[in-house]
């Protein structure tokens, strides 16, 4: 292995209950190795990770009115500390601001505000951002001192970029009336936990406005959230695949121990799809979710020679007036890419661009500023116009048929058309909602089939929250406007929304485990949109599946009282891994060492159907299974309940609940029934889709079921 940054590796060292992380280069993590320290746990090179509101919470229910009761979330949360591991905070935004009625500090908290660069925890902190670190070392490991020259940053827990401000006032952030975008997107701003308290722990940095997270840092981090005493860790980052196994991953083993603490920890799905397989953050100790739209859309008008009108998606703050043009003129057939510019300028034309294969508006965007335009109205198909705040030039989405239109007009036209642009507006409940966004990242899992990822779907498209002042909405250097508040659409942005009601749930259920929190956000959700239609799912004209959507939408307020949980213990993990094949030595590399842990699997190795996850997924059905779960009710105890089972079959499976009826007594509260598949067709590589229910008349229990039938006979070509 050669010498340099790509030779960095990772060494965990026990110490007590929790692990600290090292760097070694090549030479003495082999020696290591063959040495076998006996405090090493596990070393595995260090890998750098990626970073993956006003309208979003009323969308999910936790509304603000206050005509009948006061809402669960301003009377819950007071004593939840939520993690954000992210690229920092800007502490002195409103969302960070303590508010009157705040209690004291929960005397359990452990952590700090740790002073540096423009970070005064005297002045930054206080009762609702109560902990604030900075992680270094793994990022100066591996690309050298932090470049502040010409690449801001600060060498402290204060946030640049902006992400980190973002996903922790989407979470946790106090409440703030009359926030906008230049006046778009208007509402009070605030988190699905308004009074719980924030802790940031600054693992990325910009590297030319991307934040960069490695392994090491998220490690370190993890390692002093778990001593502080956060209660739920909200974490937007991750590694497209091909996957690490989760004895390698920072991210999966600093989970694990979270998990063995009882902290409920949310990831991103990742923004790679709409390709299958491709969903990041795996693990099933923790909860991974995909994004999708809500019912806010931000209409723009187009108007040609002030007779002809057509509308588009943008976030656009002011108007717009020039001379509209085909790209033709611009880009070599007509492809807006910088490597088609012939040079000819665009100056005060707003360019018509279409998209085609591996052509995105991005970049199209920097092909038409190159060429000085004034903007871009860029047509692509139906399922992907989103609004978005314009990153290099003001841009219109509109979707084919309109584009048609727009270049018919254009070419029947003697001379260029005028084209006025006017600012957006903002129209709510007038758009199919949700969506699952074209660029979520997709199931199955590639390192994990057998369990479903992603878990669950939540806001994630023009989620609108706090920014730091000083760096511009779209982070280029260019851009001279200076926002309290952004828009930031991606998984990042859905997780905290369902970071934020695990913190809600950790109050209200402060006994849970996280696969009960899980279990309960998972078996509540819903599946069908505003309009009691199929849930689309972006990029293609199809309904969502499981591997869209996981077990659907997060519904907060059905959640908080779920009837049934599937819960897990450390012992039901450690049985995953033994049946993925881990051996007990990969086994001790993730699992904190702890008394009555058993890492040994003891030869028992089998499929993990039977593992109590929520959903249950096959991925190679060739002959009839049974599969076992076990439910718990946490309805009211104090009366004998009855739930019935009813299942929805995946097309050729035949499906058999038994028992069907399951009663639940003050003394009996927790229930095994099974699950018969039975395959009635000869299939090949191809997923179907069903559902287990249970309901009492009340609560609808809701697993989804994923089977693929794999019985066809063996053929040569």
């Amino acid at each position: 292995m050669p010498s340099g940054p790509s030779s960095i590796a990772t060494a965990i060292v026990s110490r007590g209950f929790q692990q600290s992380s090292v760097h070694l280069k090549q030479p003495y993590w082999l020696k290591i190795l063959r040495a076998g320290m006996d405090r090493v746990v596990s070393v595995f090179r260090s890998k750098t990770l990626k970073l993956h509101t006003t309208r979003s919470w009323d969308f999910l229910g936790l509304t603000l009115d206050e005509t009948l009761v006061t809402p669960m979330e301003f009377t819950n949360g007071q004593d939840v500390v939520v993690g954000i591991f992210d690229t920092g905070v800007w502490p002195e935004s409103e969302s960070f601001q303590e508010k009157p009625g705040m209690r004291p500090i929960p005397s359990s908290w452990k952590g700090v505000c740790v002073e540096g660069e423009k970070f005064e925890p005297a002045k930054a902190c206080n009762r609702k951002l109560i902990g604030a670190r900075y992680y270094l070392k793994g990022f100066e490991q591996e690309y050298g001192p932090l470049n502040m020259s010409g690449n801001p940053e600060y060498r402290s827990a204060r946030d640049f970029l902006g992400h980190g401000t973002h996903t922790a006032s989407t979470a946790a952030g106090s409440m703030v009336k009359n926030a906008s975008f230049f006046g778009i997107g208007q509402g009070t701003a605030r988190g699905g936990a308004p009074w719980a308290r924030v802790a940031v722990y600054k693992i990325c940095w910009g590297i030319n406005g991307v934040g960069s997270c490695t392994e090491a840092d998220i490690l370190a981090a993890f390692d002093d959230a778990l001593h502080d005493g956060v209660h739920v860790i909200s974490a937007s980052f991750g590694a497209t695949p091909p996957l690490s196994p989760f004895f390698a991953s920072s991210a999966d083993i600093g989970s694990f121990h979270a998990m063995q603490l009882g902290i409920a920890v949310v990831f991103s799905a990742g923004n790679d799809g709409p390709e299958p397989s491709l969903v990041q953050n795996v693990a099933p100790w923790s909860l991974c979710v995909a994004a999708s739209t809500i019912d806010r859309s931000f209409p723009t008008e187009i108007v040609l020679d002030s007779n002809f009108t057509i509308m588009g998606q943008s976030i656009i703050s002011k108007e717009i007036k020039g001379r509209l043009a085909n790209a033709i003129t611009y880009f070599v057939d007509g492809v807006c890419s910088l490597g088609n510019w012939n040079r000819k300028l665009a100056t005060g034309r707003v360019v018509l661009c279409f998209y085609t294969p591996g052509l995105v508006y991005e970049i199209a965007q920097v092909a038409v500023k190159t060429a000085k335009g004034l903007g871009l109205i860029f047509a692509e198909p139906f399922t992907k116009p989103i609004a978005d705040v314009d990153d290099d030039i003001p841009t219109l989405h509109v979707d084919i048929n309109q584009g048609t239109i727009i270049g018919n007009y254009l070419a029947e036209s003697l001379k260029l058309p005028v084209v006025q642009i006017s600012p957006s507006k903002t129209i709510i409940g007038k758009s199919p909602a949700p969506t699952v966004v074209y660029f979520s990242s997709r199931g199955p899992s590639s390192i994990s089939p057998d369990i479903l990822k992603p878990d669950i779907t939540a806001p994630g498209i023009n989620i609108l929250a706090a920014w730091p002042p000083q760096t511009p909405p779209t982070l280029q250097p260019s851009d001279d406007r200076l926002v309290r508040w952004n828009f930031q659409s991606g998984t990042s942005m859905s997780c905290p929304h369902v970071s934020g009601v695990g913190a809600l749930l950790k109050s209200v259920h402060p006994g849970w485990s996280p696969a009960a929190t899980r279990s309960a956000i998972m078996t509540t959700a819903y599946t069908r949109d505003a309009s009691h239609d199929s849930i689309l799912a972006g990029g293609s004209m199809a309904g969502s599946t499981p591997f869209d959507m996981g077990a659907g939408h997060i519904n907060p307020l059905k959640a908080m009282d779920p009837g049934l949980i599937y819960d897990m213990k450390t012992s039901d993990y450690i049985l995953f891994l033994c049946n993925t094949g881990y051996t007990q030595e990969q086994i001790e590399r993730i699992v904190l060492p702890s008394s009555g842990v058993d890492t040994n699997c003891k030869n028992m190795h089998g499929p993990n159907a039977n593992i109590n996850y929520p959903s249950i997924s096959v991925p190679n059905l060739r002959s009839p299974i049974t599969i076992k779960r076990t439910v718990r009710n946490v309805g009211c105890g104090k009366k004998t309940t009855v739930y019935f089972g009813v299942a929805k079959e995946p097309d050729g499976v035949e499906v058999v609940i038994w028992p069907r009826v399951l009663i639940f007594s003050p003394s009996k509260q927790e229930k095994s029934y099974y699950v018969t598949l039975k395959p009635l067709k000869k299939s090949e590589g191809r997923y179907d889709f069903g559902e287990i229910v249970w309901s009492d008349g009340f609560h609808h229990v809701r697993s989804p079921l994923v089977v693929l039938v794999n019985n066809s006979d063996d053929f040569t070509i």
